[in-house]
């Protein structure tokens, strides 16, 4: 065997993923028998030996089975858990390939102190997808376990690490533009900046749009939403001076926003234009069927994240690459026009 040819070459060579030069060398369905016989023909004039130690089963120790460790307040019960969507589409991903997913709630008390989850610990994971922010130590705890890993949903520039994102930036950029040509310049943005690299993200696409169109930054504008255990406050601090638009860093929390003002007496989007982030569709029907947002592509960023992972567990070092995977605006009707 040539040592120094890798799956990544002859995928090269041939102009296909690695997944499918994975796929095809271990017999795994999801490719077809004449670009199989091509993948092998290919591996063999390279060097590359295959045999049967890539297929299911074999001694190699791999166990086709991929952790998916998420914190446990982006799953809380009283929330909408956009993450559950995001693991539906994780384990659909993985099926394609052959692999499984298990998912492991992390508490505050395993953050706190650095425990490691489960199934890094007994090693029932070849790969572990990190689902939604954690710390750096966190993360890099989990890393030292020798155990290839993917970020999906943040990044950390502290971390080498492969990661996939949705363009937050551009996305919020894109809402708050949208709000200012329907002729808005009280607008605020409702998030914890600090809480998430997406927040904060999220929060500079806002800022972004401010600068772009000369509309001076308010602090009082800037509005927080999380607790310190990054949860929804029971009641978002409202400015003293209303805007006359949220920009809220998601749909959740725009829902939760668009509750307390009709409480208040106040309507979306007669009386206040509110928008939000994600297009998370399971929150209540008359208001998701309504709110501007930006449709967050959970599917292919599942894909891609799959993708790096087992690019990562055939090659044996992470590409150390961020994809950032493009959102779409929905406008709906949570914006009214009015008089700028």
């Amino acid at each position: 065997m040539n040592k120094n040819v890798t799956m990544k070459n002859i995928a090269d060579a041939l102009g296909v993923s690695t997944v499918t030069v994975s796929k095809a060398l271990s017999d795994k369905d999801g490719v077809g028998e004449p670009l199989r016989r091509t993948i092998k023909r290919k591996a063999d004039e390279m060097g590359y030996s295959y045999a049967a130690s890539k297929a299911k089963g074999a001694q190699d120790g791999s166990k086709f089975n991929i952790g998916v460790i998420v914190a446990s307040n982006y799953v809380d019960p009283d929330s909408y858990a956009f993450y559950l969507k995001m693991y539906h589409y994780i384990v659909l991903a993985l099926k394609k390939i052959n692999y499984s997913g298990i998912m492991e709630i992390i508490t505050n008390e395993m953050r706190d102190n650095l425990i490691l989850p489960v199934v890094a610990v007994d090693k029932k994971v070849d790969g572990i997808i990190v689902l939604g922010q954690f710390s750096t130590a966190y993360v890099q705890k989990v890393k030292d376990t020798g155990i290839p890993l993917v970020l999906l949903d943040f990044y950390d520039g502290e971390l080498e690490a492969d990661s996939v994102v949705t363009d937050n930036v551009y996305g919020a950029y894109a809402l708050t533009e949208y709000c200012i040509n329907m002729g808005h310049r009280k607008i605020a943005f409702v998030g914890s900046i600090h809480a998430t690299a997406s927040i904060l993200d999220r929060y500079l696409g806002y800022y972004r749009a401010l600068l772009t169109h000369h509309i001076p930054l308010r602090d009082d504008y800037v509005v927080e939403d999380r607790d310190e255990n990054c949860l929804f406050r029971k009641e978002i601090k409202l400015p003293e001076d209303l805007p006359t638009a949220f920009v809220c860093n998601c749909d959740e929390l725009a829902y939760l926003l668009m509750e307390q003002l009709r409480k208040k007496g106040l309507r979306v989007p007669e009386d206040i234009s509110v928008v939000g982030f994600d297009n998370y569709t399971f929150i209540d029907y008359f208001t998701y069927r309504k709110l501007t947002t930006v449709a967050v592509n959970v599917e292919v960023m599942a894909d891609e994240a799959v993708m790096l992972l087992i690019h990562h567990i055939e090659e044996g070092a992470p590409s150390n690459i961020r994809k950032v995977i493009n959102g779409t605006l929905l406008i709906r009707d949570s914006v009214k026009k009015i008089d700028s």
